[in-house]
């Protein structure tokens, strides 16, 4: 019997990799003091997810019949942030404009999607390649989103709050894009909601993303501001 939603494995699956991650984000930030420190762990961090993102797109690319080399291309946004993501805190620099709006999709998706993963079904078990990779790959971009947010290394502020916009919008053209040249339908949700039999396509989702962000600015300005005025 496959694995199941909510089943042994996966809760298994839900509770070591939390235990994992709150204990290597512990531990970074009770003894990562130099800015060098912290940068390395993160970059073992964005490491770790480009190979996963890299060995799940390549699980799906010889998953069928054919061989769909198109398919190395992620099609979800939680397969792009992934990717889009790794490689801005592997190569880019501390709070690079990449970052800003990739980590608040990393850690929405990557929480949501391990809790709810509607894909460990999908094979016999729970380390079949595409489910265990797709497991991976979301646990260690809210990792990495949580990572950049405790140690400092992106500083959050309404003067990068364009940045998420055009994420959005390059989501958007990528996936009209995978929908025309290889009639990938459920391309970035465009066409097909996330859940089927919820409206929860991209027009839906985008505009909730962008509401919550604006919140969580708002909070983190007015924390911000509270904190230097008792400074004074």
């Amino acid at each position: 019997m496959n694995p199941q939603l909510f089943g042994t494995e996966h809760i298994l699956y839900i509770v070591i990799s939390t235990l994992l991650g709150g204990i290597s984000l512990f531990a970074a930030k009770k003894w990562l003091k130099g800015e060098k420190s912290i940068a390395l762990f993160i970059k073992i961090i964005a490491f770790l997810l480009l190979a996963s993102i890299m060995a799940n797109r390549l699980s799906q690319v010889f998953r069928y019949d054919e061989v769909r080399w198109y398919c190395i291309i992620p099609d979800s946004i939680c397969g792009m942030t992934s990717l889009v993501f790794s490689l801005a805190a592997l190569f880019g620099k501390k709070n690079n404009a990449f970052l800003h709006p990739m980590w608040l999709l990393g850690l929405f998706g990557g929480v949501s999607t391990v809790i709810y993963a509607t894909f460990v079904g999908q094979g016999p078990t729970l380390f079949y390649l595409p489910t265990i990779t797709g497991l991976l790959h979301h646990s260690l971009s809210a990792l990495l989103a949580v990572a950049v947010l405790m140690l400092g290394y992106i500083n959050i502020t309404y003067k990068k709050w364009h940045y998420t916009l055009f994420g959005v919008t390059a989501y958007v053209t990528l996936g009209a894009f995978l929908m025309q040249a290889f009639d990938m339908s459920d391309a970035f949700h465009i066409a097909e909601p996330l859940l089927e039999g919820t409206p929860l396509t991209i027009w839906v989702m985008a505009p909730i993303y962008l509401v919550c962000y604006g919140v969580i600015l708002a909070v983190i300005e007015a924390v911000r501001k509270k904190n230097s005025k008792k400074g004074k």
